[in-house]
């Protein structure tokens, strides 16, 4: 698994066509664990829109190679080497049938074919296939495909592959068959393959054509009773991608198989997705609600990349975004339908909320470090490494922006245009953005900008307010602010930048909007305002009364806007904007604000104090009864301590952990007596219901348990946590009171209380891995203290014979929570976190370089830090660099290190 090649950069501008296509491929695969026997015979012809070579050139890595033959005659003229297999002077049209051997059983990458829990399973984004079968891995080279799978009966009794199943039967020796054809074109990544001892609960349903089609979800036998919600998202993704875009599912079977080894989260492959347990597996004693929604959200995901990433699929990697960007997309608006519809904007910006919270802590801290990149990149050493925050949540609110131009009819036009001109090939960004261009009979040219740039835009805004002329002009000015020299180097000019904005009067109404030069007010109370230059004023006309601006409505636009609200503007928008997500936002900078500014007084020893004015606003919006459940507990939810760490000048974790901590016990303390009455108010009792309106009750309750844990007495909090988990009928009540009694013994030095539960915990749900992966990362975020520092409870953890590094879930379940989401903790400055990081990346690297590059991520913003924080991860880069030798991980640490 070493690769100690000098990385070769990839680079867009190089791009050129493959000299050889293929159109057919059937392969055969003997199924054994130890010595798979491949057989892959193809049809190759060279390709009339590409250079002239000699010599077929094919990609393969840990394969053995056995024989060659063209046209059914053996060929002597096949060499093979490290990176592949070289075919000298091959004909102009020919049949290539290769044999090559594989190892399923030690291949711990999870890239390609291998064994997971005695079962077969392949993944192949986004070069896996070439450690299957030599062959030209990359994206644009299209294929239909029939696979012959053969194997023991008695041990793989399921044989599953691509699209339809053609036959099955016995075969000597208790062996049997089964020979599966996908009969749609698709690159080699799309490729997959199960064999084991799974069952399946089944459904039939018609599509919309009134074509029957099977679905299935797969697992493992004991799995079989958490498969019901998984069903019923795919089954609300097929009928939704149907009525939002006409798309329909085109083949007679569509099926989904869990496992639990896996890199990632799920995969594509054409008609046979391969899950990620958790992503599949879901009841109320396992999952919770957050658990419930991510299943839904991952479901369609990977269901509507059957049109967006399958039907049509990118060129090569650098359009990656082409299909993640815009199924995220996708996926981000069929969860905000399934909550609320197309037409209730409270509920849809619920999940507006949570997905901009995604991207500013992450996708923006990305954008200002070494790994900053565009959204279609330039270049990239190891290309597992570019399946970032960029691609897709920038990605996705790039394709946002389309159907913010246009509204919901435009961007179904242009949906239309690009699979009209494109269905069954493999194309660009630029393709798509010219098809929602000429759809609307628009040049979007400067649109381009948005991913061919990097960096996160900032616009500062001006205002003024001419009494006698009833005149409101508002001047946007946009630029980059330091960026990441990464953003630097790529800025080619203003970027098409979609502003919505409202106006609001002193009675907290929306005001009217007409801009100058237009007769009449429109009907609208959000004007979306195209800004396309470096500065552009926008002037309103017949402006009653000053107003107050209410900005980037609905976030729209993936960028940071710079206006100086004073802290009374902010609680009058958080008390009175229509805009649902501005009147969080409002909310959120109040917060931000005063963070900022008490880790400033933390970081020099000064006492701390917090302003009444801020609890008041907390509490009205905590007894708020008009607003949602779920809109308040995001909007009494603090940023998170990684993203104000992000906002300050020099990061310093345990100056903000200070000041986050003093602002949660005093607003515990202060609103004690509402949030036990919240509490009480928003208990769910009888049978769970994974409903958004039961969620957002039982997120509000458990919001509130969380505070009460912060009280100077906490044993009331203690009380109620652990009766809450000693009643709990479901996995979202049971470990948010597990949580609550963990961070009140951390504040207290420990109690008797969670450490039953904890010990409880472990007994309830020990063959439960996906819970037992919460009771690990509930113990690396815990609090932690002085006399009990986490890390020393994460290295115990290590040695527990529940924890295997080799399992991606469980090392991101304790090293990665660890390392990402407990900062106060992991930034100790004796430096052990840093030392513990450095450790688990190089024994990772050794197993898995694509979770070692994950987890290498955690410390590429290290010059951002204090001082002495710096040079401590500076040693830990500097020794994982020494040590490591996969690509994916020397280009992170190389990045970071430059």
């Amino acid at each position: 698994m070493a690769d100690t090649a000098t990385p070769n950069v990839i680079r867009r501008a190089d791009y050129a066509p493959p000299a050889f296509l293929i159109d057919t491929v059937a392969l055969e695969f003997d199924l054994i664990p130890e010595r798979t026997v491949v057989r892959n015979t193809m049809r190759v012809r060279r390709n009339p829109d590409a250079s002239h070579a000699a010599n077929l050139e094919l990609m393969g890595e840990q394969l053995e190679f056995v024989g060659a033959a063209i046209d059914g005659a053996p060929f002597a003229h096949a060499h093979a080497h490290e990176h592949g297999l070289t075919l000298d002077n091959v004909p102009d049209h020919f049949e290539l049938t290769l044999t090559s051997l594989c190892n399923p059983a030690e291949n711990t990458t999870l890239s390609g074919l291998y064994v997971s829990g005695g079962n077969f399973f392949t993944q192949c984004e986004a070069e896996g296939f070439r450690r299957i079968t030599y062959f030209l891995d990359r994206p644009d080279v299209m294929a239909t495909y029939t696979v012959t799978l053969r194997a023991s009966k008695a041990d793989y009794p399921v044989l599953l592959s691509n699209g339809n199943l053609l036959e099955q039967g016995d075969l000597p020796d208790g062996r049997h068959f089964a020979r599966w054809e996908d009969p749609f074109r698709k690159p080699s990544y799309l490729f997959a393959l199960v064999a084991g001892k799974l069952v399946a609960l089944e459904e039939r349903v018609k599509s919309g054509s009134g074509k029957e089609k099977l679905l299935q979800v797969w697992v493992e036998p004991h799995d079989l009773d958490k498969t019901r919600h998984a069903m019923d998202s795919l089954i609300n993704s097929i009928r939704w991608d149907e009525s939002r875009f006409g798309l329909e599912l085109d083949l007679d079977r569509f099926m989904i198989v869990a496992v639990s080894d896996f890199n990632m989260g799920a995969m594509e492959n054409k008609g046979l997705n391969i899950f990620n347990t958790k992503y599949v597996l879901a009841n109320p004693e396992t999952a919770t609600d957050t658990d419930f929604a991510n299943i839904e959200a991952v479901v369609g995901h990977e269901y509507f990349h059957n049109w967006t990433g399958n039907r049509v699929t990118c060129r090569d990697w650098f359009q990656l975004s082409l299909k993640e960007g815009l199924t995220v997309f996708r996926d981000q608006e069929f969860s905000a339908d399934m909550a609320g519809g197309a037409t209730d904007e409270a509920s849809r910006a619920t999940k507006r909320i949570e997905d901009v919270r995604v991207l500013r802590q992450m996708q923006f801290a990305e954008d200002a470090g070494p790994m900053a990149h565009p959204v279609r990149p330039e270049s990239y050493v190891e290309i597992n490494n570019f399946y970032t925050m960029t691609v897709y949540e920038k990605g996705s609110e790039v394709v946002r922006m389309y159907q913010t131009l246009f509204g919901r009819d435009g961007f179904r036009k242009g949906m239309d245009l690009y699979f009209k001109r494109h269905d069954g090939q493999a194309v660009t960004c630029d393709d798509f953005r010219h098809a929602l261009a000429d759809a609307n009979g628009r040049d979007l040219a400067q649109f381009e900008r948005w991913y061919s740039q990097a960096g996160t835009p900032r616009v500062s805004v001006r205002t003024a307010y001419d009494t006698a002329q009833q005149r409101y002009s508002v001047t946007l000015t946009q630029g980059y602010g330091d960026a990441a020299p990464a953003a630097r180097e790529t800025q080619k000019g203003p970027l098409l930048i979609p502003f919505a904005i409202g106006l609001i009067g002193k009675e907290g109404h929306d005001l009217p909007l007409q801009l100058d030069g237009e007769t009449r007010p429109s009907d609208a109370t959000t004007r979306v305002l195209e800004f396309t230059q470096t500065e552009q004023t926008f002037t309103f006309v017949n402006v009653a009364q000053e107003p107050l601006p209410s900005l980037l409505r609905n976030f729209s636009a993936p960028v940071v806007v710079e206006y100086d609200y004073s802290p009374d503007e902010l609680a009058f928008l958080l008390a009175h904007d229509s805009d649902p997500f501005n009147r969080w936002e409002a909310g959120q900078r109040l917060a931000t604000r005063e963070l900022l500014t008490l880790a400033g007084r933390a970081a020099t020893g000064v006492p701390l104090q917090l302003d009444d004015s801020v609890v008041a606003a907390f509490a009205r919006v905590l007894t708020d009864e008009t607003l949602s459940p779920s809109f308040r507990e995001l909007a009494l939810m603090l940023p998170s301590e990684a993203y104000l760490a992000e906002q300050m000048a020099e990061s310093n974790p345990a100056a903000v952990h200070a000041a986050r901590q003093f602002v949660r016990k005093r607003l515990a303390n202060a609103l004690r007596k509402d949030w036990l009455a919240v509490y009480e108010k928003h208990r769910t009792p009888g049978a769970y219901e994974a409903t958004p309106e039961a969620s957002g009750h039982r997120a509000l309750k458990n919001l509130a348990l969380s505070y009460l844990a912060e009280l100077d007495d906490p044993s009331e909090a203690v009380r109620l946590a652990s009766a809450q988990y000693d009643a709990a009928n479901n996995m979202t009540d049971r470990s948010a009171a597990l949580s609550a009694l963990l961070n009140a013994a951390a504040a207290n030095g420990g109690s008797i209380e969670a450490q039953q539960a904890l010990e409880d915990f472990y007994r309830r749900f020990e063959k439960e891995p996906l819970v037992i992966d919460k009771w690990f990362a509930l113990q690396a975020t815990q609090r932690g203290s002085a006399q009990r520092p986490v890390i020393e409870i994460v290295r115990k953890l290590m040695a527990h014979p529940a924890f295997n590094l080799k399992n991606p879930n469980r090392a991101r379940s304790l090293i990665f929570s660890f390392c990402a989401a407990n900062p106060a903790q992991f930034h100790a400055e004796d430096g052990s976190g840093y030392a513990f990081w450095a450790d688990q990346v190089i024994a990772l690297d050794a197993i898995n370089p694509q979770v070692a590059a994950r987890l290498a991520r955690s410390l590429e913003l290290w010059r951002r830090f204090t001082p002495t924080l710096r040079d401590g991860m500076r040693a830990a880069l500097e020794k994982v660099a020494s040590q490591v030798k996969s690509r994916d991980v020397r280009e992170i640490v190389e990045k970071a290190l430059a």
